[in-house]
This record gives C-alpha cells, sequence and structure tokens, in this order.
C-alpha cells in the first residue's frame, strides 16, 4: 500500500508539474499578445491617426487571463509577497513553523475555493446570458473563466501541501 501511495504521489506531481508548464505558457503568451496588440495600436494611434477596434477589449482580457495565471503560478511556488519576521523569530523545524505553514496553506485553499466557487457561478451564470463584448461579440463570460481555473489550480496545490504530496523543500520553479 505504501508504493501505492507513493505511485499516486507521484503521480499528482507530475500533473501538477504539466499543470504549471502549461499555465506558464499561457501566463507568457497572454503577456506576449498584450504587448504587441498595445505597441500596435500605439503606432497605428499616433502615426497612422486609425486604430483596432478590438484593441483595448482584447488586451484587458489578456491582463485578467495573465495575472490569474500568475497567481496560480505563485502558489505553488511560494512567489506571493509575504511578511516573515514573527515566521523566522522560530527555529526551522520548529512546531510553530509548522503550524504556521498550516494555518497557511488553509488560508490559500479557502481563497482558492473561493475564486474557484464563484468564479464558475458567475461565469456560469453569463455564459447562459444573451451579453456579448462590444468588440468582439465574444460572452461575457469569458472574463470570469480565468478566475475558476486559477482557484482550481490554487485549491489544488493548497491541497497537495496540506496532505504532503508537495514539500516546501520539494519545490521546483515552473520552467
Amino acid at each position: 500500500m505504501n508504493q501505492k501511495e507513493n505511485g499516486i504521489a507521484h503521480s499528482l506531481r507530475v500533473v501538477n508539474k504539466w499543470v504549471h508548464k502549461v499555465m506558464l505558457i499561457i501566463a507568457e503568451v497572454a503577456l506576449a499578445a498584450m504587448i504587441v496588440i498595445v505597441f500596435f495600436t500605439v503606432v497605428l494611434r499616433y502615426c497612422f491617426n486609425t486604430g483596432i477596434g478590438w484593441a483595448e477589449e482584447v488586451p484587458r482580457l489578456l491582463v485578467n487571463l495573465f495575472s490569474f495565471a500568475a497567481a496560480a503560478i505563485g502558489v505553488r511556488d511560494h512567489l506571493h509577497i509575504s511578511v516573515s519576521v514573527f515566521y523566522n523569530v522560530f527555529p526551522k523545524n520548529s512546531i510553530v513553523r509548522k503550524i504556521l505553514d498550516i494555518l497557511y496553506d488553509v488560508s490559500v485553499l479557502l481563497c482558492g475555493l473561493f475564486l474557484l466557487y464563484f468564479g464558475t457561478q458567475y461565469s456560469w451564470k453569463l455564459a447562459h446570458l444573451t451579453g456579448k463584448l462590444p468588440m468582439t461579440g465574444w460572452n461575457t463570460c469569458v472574463q470570469y473563466i480565468p478566475a475558476a481555473v486559477a482557484g482550481f489550480i490554487i485549491t489544488f496545490d493548497s491541497l497537495l501541501f496540506l496532505t504532503g504530496v508537495l514539500k516546501r523543500s520539494e519545490e521546483r520553479r515552473v520552467g
């Protein structure tokens, strides 16, 4: 049974690694596309006195996508800003640090569940309405799908940390 548990844990770590690689690629593509679109929009407006109709709407959607993808990546690699003055007062393997680590993971889990639940609920609600984005004509739900996806990934990562499948000492940067 121990070998089976190790096999499941290994499989979960592999899935986690690939999910984060895909999220990193999505974030990179979103950022690059956003930069290119904004650059060409500025050139068209100031040099040719014209523009692209969707050039404000699409970068705004890409910022949303990039932000939530980066947030999900940051949870796994503990890249988010934190105040560790209190945490660093205690010795490395102390019980207080372990309790604070668990409290951190539970807090992040709750945030992930919040994003997952309300992002999914709101996206689903908007998907069934007739509202469209003005320039692209896309359904308004596309604005909120990244929140639900990031919520799922944040929840998944938090559960892996809480169950010990992922450990802080095993952190590997995505890329």
